[in-house]
């Protein structure tokens, strides 16, 4: 009972000062029953009354009192309306584009998921394809040793699907690069940070304030509100024009990838440039901690899933983590990947027009109801 009652809104109000008027309701109420009562008293000591229809009215029972208890009702929705609700609601995004990067380094041969690490990459992005919302532009960006743009964004999920079924394993492991390329795809202004960030410069960073965990030490993970960072960091960030990390609605990055790197700017820094930009970077870590050995051209190495990695890039850019550890549970990631990217952020909404409606609509069943039962108003 307490989990549902949780989950729901928590309710303020703009003009707390009117909900004192709820205390007509029950004075109402009162007067309403000490009425009733006295010309019920007064139906039995004149029964000259019944003759004009006094008492008739008496004998409908219940229905008597059913339009009163719904102008009460009605009062009750009004009164709250003035007072101007506002409630926490999870609203649906306005999301435009999501940006694919597809990890094709050479550890995604790997077979600890079947059938191996890169198809079952490409089996999940295709089936958050077709569960995408209508009217969304998915664009891939393939990411190896270099990364580059393999589909520009398109509502076309045929394009789409072809251009993820073209991938083929390559050689080297650049994350971070992969990432910027997605950034600058979804967000044409961040081009010359990340272009700065990929040779090697961190100041697109510093100036945008986006050096650390933008939400501080504690982390999103661990109860942090996106956008509450440390001391003046934040206050920093918003001098130089860095947008609160998730704030950006239209649009998303999804990663596919096993989270090992060896080349370029570091995963987290392209996660705190994208935060910076209020760009989202979901991750999806493919693979198993544990790790195969895997070998091929003359060279064997084991290769494990670095969760860490990607959890702090999506922590950082206020996204989330999820694990694809075989084909059976493909269905389950993309299905909640897409849940997060259709629901927007929780933000404060005003439901006075929703008391307001509910009222009108009171109001007009009491009299309707009084109308068709005693041929009156009421």
């Amino acid at each position: 009972m307490s989990e549902a009652i949780t989950r729901l809104p928590a309710i303020s109000f703009l003009w707390p000062r009117m909900l004192w008027l709820l205390a007509l309701v029950p004075v109402l109420a009162l007067a309403y029953l000490w009425l009733d009562a006295r010309r019920r008293r007064a139906a039995v000591h004149y029964p000259a009354l019944k003759t004009v229809g006094f008492a008739n009215r008496g004998v409908a029972g219940w229905r008597r009192h059913v339009s009163p208890v719904l102008i009460l009702l009605a009062l009750t929705a009004l009164i709250v309306a003035i007072s101007r609700p506002h409630a926490l609601l999870v609203l649906p995004s306005r999301i435009e584009t999501v940006m694919l990067v597809i990890d094709l380094s050479g550890s995604m041969r790997a077979k600890d998921v079947q059938p191996n690490r890169l198809r079952a990459a490409q089996q999940a992005a295709k089936g958050l394809l077709e569960a995408k919302p209508a009217g969304v532009s998915v664009g891939l960006v393939a990411m190896a040793g270099t990364s580059a743009v393999a589909q520009a964004p398109s509502r076309t999920k045929q394009d789409v699907a072809t251009a993820i079924d073209r991938l083929q394993p390559q050689g080297g492991t650049a994350l971070g690069n992969g990432l910027l390329i997605a950034l600058t795809a979804l967000r044409p202004e961040a081009t010359e940070d990340a272009g700065r960030l990929m040779d090697g410069d961190a100041s697109p960073l510093k100036k945008r304030g986006a050096l650390g965990n933008p939400f501080g030490a504690a982390g999103l993970g661990q109860g942090a509100s996106p956008g509450a960072g440390q001391g003046g960091g934040q206050n920093s960030a918003d001098q130089e024009g860095a947008a609160a990390p998730g704030s950006y609605a239209a649009g998303a990055i999804v990663v596919f990838s096993d989270g090992e790197s060896n080349a370029g700017p570091t995963a987290v820094q392209a996660a705190e440039l994208a935060a910076s930009y209020g760009v989202r970077v979901y991750t999806v870590g493919v693979g198993t901690t544990q790790g195969v050995v895997l070998s091929a051209d003359g060279w064997s190495a084991r290769v494990k899933l670095d969760e860490a990695v990607l959890k702090e890039v999506a922590n950082t850019t206020g996204a989330e983590y999820f694990r694809l550890e075989d084909a059976a549970r493909l269905k389950q990631v993309y299905r909640a990947i897409n849940a997060k990217l259709t629901l927007g952020k929780t933000e404060q909404a005003e439901i006075t027009a929703l008391f307001a409606a509910l009222g009108a609509v009171l109001a007009a069943g009491a009299a309707l109801l009084s109308l068709w039962w005693f041929g009156r108003v009421m």
